[in-house]
């Protein structure tokens, strides 16, 4: 079995764990993610927006 198959396989059962035992830490965790991508994608709109001008 392939070792990237074993690790994904791994992350979604644990992902699947956290969801089942704590809803609400597991929201919150989601919740904190897409926080980091939308900080992320406004820094890179940022950076474009100081190029152009």
């Amino acid at each position: 079995m392939d070792i990237k198959k074993v690790v994904q396989y791994v992350v979604i059962v644990f992902v699947l764990y956290t969801i089942v035992t704590s809803p609400a830490r597991a929201a919150d965790l989601v919740q904190v993610g897409f926080e980091g991508i939308s900080d992320a994608a406004q820094g890179v709109g940022d950076f474009m927006t100081e190029l152009i001008t």
